[in-house]
């Protein structure tokens, strides 16, 4: 069932290793099937290395075990809360990057200091307040602080991104932690002001124009 969406989240779930965006089994990526409404996910505990399209496990909506023998993310519920909540979205991922979880432990806002985080999401990363993991915790708080946002540091936990798709959530967890790695070590030589509201939004609009092939 879902073998093509299957391979992408496979694919998706070891890009976050290759990008540097989490250690050991910590992570994850899932996705929803427009069409079925399924949801798929990284199994609990399994290094990235040893992923295979076969080990992911779907299950629905409500968190029904559909394929799969080994146990969903401990992330599962949080996700399916934005799922439930979210019907535009159908990619989520979630990291312990290290860059943008710093700021995430020091309850920080990410605001806008380059050109790139400004076309990517057009406004500052907020940051929610304290969840605990493994319940719908998580998920509620990136529903109610996430705004028309992407991106979301969740307060002494690490990040979560959202998209259209999988592949969307994971551009911007990439980005997300590119922007903070760039502004902690221009932090680190003193002052930094964030771009102005203004030139945030037309580069958003900009790119979002211009911004790859025509479709």
């Amino acid at each position: 069932m879902l073998e093509a969406l299957r391979e992408i989240i496979c694919r998706q779930n070891k890009a976050l290793s290759e990008n540097g965006l989490v250690l050991w089994t910590s992570g994850n990526v899932s996705a929803r099937d427009p069409e079925t409404g399924y949801i798929v996910i990284k199994p609990s505990g399994v290094l990235f290395c040893d992923l295979t399209p076969e080990s992911l496990v779907i299950v629905d909506v409500n968190g029904n075990k559909i394929e799969g023998t080994l146990n969903p993310s401990v992330d599962t519920a949080s996700h399916l809360y934005v799922y439930r909540h979210r019907p535009d979205i159908n990619g989520i991922v979630h990291t312990h990057s290290p860059y943008a979880t710093s700021f995430a432990i020091r309850g920080e806002s990410l605001k806008i200091y380059t050109t790139t985080s400004a076309a990517v999401f057009g406004g500052e990363i907020p940051v929610s307040d304290f969840a605990t993991i493994g319940e719908e915790e998580i998920g509620r708080e990136i529903v109610e602080k996430i705004g028309a946002g992407e991106a979301i540091l969740i307060r002494n936990h690490g990040v979560f991104t959202i998209g259209k798709d999988s592949e969307k959530a994971l551009k911007n967890a990439v980005i997300i932690e590119e922007t903070a790695q760039s502004v902690h070590y221009a932090m680190c030589r003193g002052h930094v002001d964030p771009l102005p509201d203004e030139t945030v939004k037309r580069g958003y609009d900009v790119y979002h124009r211009t911004y790859g092939q025509n479709k």
